[in-house]
């Protein structure tokens, strides 16, 4: 009868370790889903964020152009001294596009044709280290031809559409940037400037582009 006890005790015992490692396993792949699927949730709502924030931007790119464009003649982005020159490392929309492909993180050297929106050491919003991101600077005189006077650094420009506040953006390598292609021409020959602007986390993905 002690033995019997004993087999039968030790039966029991097996298997209840048997399930209890069952349990186990399946918490574990339950927690790791459960992780996964969150933290799926948390990048997809920075993405969300990030492109708010982007549209924001552009929502002030496009009242900088038309006031420009009242008071100039032509329209211009923030940064350019004049509608007819770049802000950034491009002169052709196509150079930039095919750059962007290749543009998906942070410290890419693509980064050196790329203007800081805000500004690269901005307290709130400064790039992150090991980024390429330059400010924009204003053109000499001497090499401006019949540029407007009203002329500041871009970053300056957005600053101020922005009321001083910079953005931020929603990633931990993340930092808004931006170039613009030169317009041209004249008259029923005019082409726009096009300005692309982008979040540092990944260009490739994160990007948007106006023109008028």
């Amino acid at each position: 009868m002690k033995k019997t006890l004993i087999k039968y005790l030790g039966k029991n015992s097996g298997q209840s370790l048997a399930e209890f490692a069952v349990i186990t396993a399946m918490m574990a792949t339950f927690i790791a889903t459960a992780s996964a699927k969150l933290s799926d949730m948390m990048e997809g709502s920075k993405v969300r964020k990030a492109e708010e924030e982007m549209d924001k931007i552009l929502i002030q790119a496009q009242n900088f152009y038309q006031e420009t464009a009242t008071q100039e003649g032509r329209g211009r982005f923030p940064g350019q001294d004049k509608y007819n020159m770049a802000v950034g490392g491009y002169t052709s929309e196509l150079e930039l596009i095919d750059d962007i492909q290749l543009f998906e993180t942070f410290d890419s050297e693509i980064g050196a044709n790329w203007c800081s929106i805000f500004g690269i050491d901005h307290e709130k919003a400064p790039m992150p280290a090991g980024s390429f991101f330059e400010n924009d600077t204003v053109v000499a005189e001497d090499v401006c031809n019949a540029c407007p006077e009203t002329r500041f650094p871009g970053h300056e420009d957005w600053l101020y559409k922005f009321g001083g506040e910079a953005m931020g953006s929603p990633f931990q390598d993340g930092h808004f940037i931006y170039a613009v292609i030169p317009g041209s021409g004249s008259g029923d020959d005019a082409e726009p400037p096009i300005l692309y602007i982008a979040d540092s986390e990944n260009p490739k993905f994160l990007n948007k582009m106006l023109q008028f």
